[in-house]
């Protein structure tokens, strides 16, 4: 039987559309919740209307709640950069704009060393033909999400973004990460 700290920890990543990332850690093995959310912007508090219109600059992200005795938050980012593409600017797919940004919003200076770290493996590696665009760069808030945004995937699976964005991506990390979930 698995030990489980009473030390949680936390990790806050963007890659596009929060409902995917959402979506793929609610099935990893050491993640106690993931909260869709905003980071990274100017004003308080925004709501989905002013995140999308691109003027808040704040990306759509997901923070993690996790147990490091279970998952490392360098495990948190390689199944990160598998799972989206960290080399397209601003978009993912069909969604583009600057919330739909790749990004690691680190919480303290060991998950610093940490990013930057995956980052350059990442880059140096064969995963990807384009470099990386991914941000690295420091937590100063996060804003939960309106409650309809929470566990998106799981409360509307038959909704045809889910289906034919979230789905091959939920196939995908089933594929490579197979060891790592619940």
């Amino acid at each position: 039987m698995e030990q489980h700290s009473n030390q949680y920890e936390l990790a806050t990543i963007g890659g596009g559309c929060f409902w995917c990332i959402e979506a793929i850690y609610m099935e990893v093995r050491g993640i106690e919740s993931a909260t869709s959310g905003y980071s990274g912007g100017k004003i308080k508090n925004p709501t989905y209307r002013e995140v999308t219109s691109g003027r808040t600059g704040h990306a759509e992200v997901v923070q993690l709640k996790y147990d490091p005795d279970v998952i490392t938050y360098r495990q948190i980012l390689e199944i990160f950069f598998h799972l989206h593409d960290p080399t397209t600017l601003n978009r993912q797919g069909a969604d583009v704009g600057t919330h739909y940004r790749s990004v690691i919003f680190y919480h303290n200076a060991e998950q610093e060393k940490i990013a930057r770290e995956v980052f350059s493996e990442i880059d140096a590696s064969d995963l990807w033909d384009d470099p990386l665009v991914t941000e690295i760069t420091p937590l100063t808030a996060f804003y939960m999400a309106e409650d309809y945004h929470q566990n998106y995937f799981q409360n509307n699976p038959n909704q045809p973004y889910c289906t034919f964005v979230i789905g091959p991506k939920m196939t995908k990390l089933r594929k490579l990460f197979e060891h790592k979930l619940r």
